[in-house]
């Protein structure tokens, strides 16, 4: 528990908060306002401090302003080139994960294919083997207009990477979904059934892509966002979770802080 109006650690936290940040334009005053003001930053450094095990904030303010807190103050994870969100919805007949969600506006070929990776591993350890659709206006060459290309492009970067997972792509979204159609447009798919991870292009696509579907599926249940690429177990929710999401994103986080655990050990 921490009382930012009267905590013990306080000049040990804002002093190592201006040491990580102090080139980087927070002042020995900025730090101590920002260790009084911002829950999100007071979190980051416990964990920073290793007085916490993991982090879920977000409820109050925009996604954006905890999300420039986290990046700054807790990094990228080691194999990560940027951070990325997912969400889930669990379904009656299947799971669907949908990225980039919250964070990149429009990832070049390059980006999208690391997002995919890392949400391809993330799946992993939900136990379920990713099968990636990358979705496009385009299917499979039937359009060279800038976005077509990338999704294509991005389909092979993420394929050299990890050419033991399921991938397709460029295609539409319901192709990725239905084997018979896609059956009906490319014979040799490299994707078999349907696809349970949807890499989307953009940012616009993927939170519209996920708002739909949760609204009109109606009785799924929503995970996340799952922050994926920090170098911590940090989750940044939506002023809209409810407590079930709540819940499961917090045992989502204590699941990751024991496999880190076991990782450093």
């Amino acid at each position: 528990l921490v009382d930012p109006e009267d905590d013990s650690r306080y000049r040990e936290y804002w002093e190592a908060y201006h040491r990580l940040l102090g080139r980087s334009g927070v002042a020995p005053e900025t730090a101590k306002t920002d260790l009084r003001r911002f829950n999100t930053v007071i979190g980051a450094m416990m964990l920073r401090m290793g007085d916490a095990d993991g982090m879920i904030c977000g409820l109050v303010g925009p996604f954006e302003q905890h999300l420039y807190h986290v990046r700054r103050t807790l990094g990228l994870a080691p194999d990560a080139t940027a951070l990325a969100t997912m969400n889930a919805l669990v379904m009656t007949t299947q799971t669907l994960f949908v990225a980039d969600t919250f964070v990149n506006e429009d990832p070049d070929a390059q980006g999208v294919a690391d997002i995919a990776r890392m949400a391809a591993v993330e799946l992993r350890r939900f136990g379920l083997p990713p099968k990636v659709a990358f979705l496009s206006h385009s299917m499979f060459g039937s359009s060279e207009r800038p976005g077509a290309v990338k999704m294509r492009r991005a389909r092979e970067l993420f394929q050299a990477a990890m050419p033991d997972v399921e991938c397709e792509g460029e295609m539409h979204g319901d192709v990725a979904l239905s084997e018979s159609l896609r059956s009906q447009v490319l014979m040799e798919s490299k994707l078999s059934g349907s696809a349970n991870l949807l890499i989307c292009p953009n940012l616009d696509a993927a939170n519209i892509l996920f708002n739909v579907l949760k609204v009109a599926v109606g009785n799924g249940v929503t995970i996340g966002p799952i922050l994926l690429g920090c170098d911590a177990p940090v989750h940044i929710m939506t002023t809209s979770s409810t407590v079930r999401r709540l819940v499961n994103m917090t045992a989502l986080t204590v699941c990751d802080a024991q496999e880190r655990g076991r990782a450093a050990r």
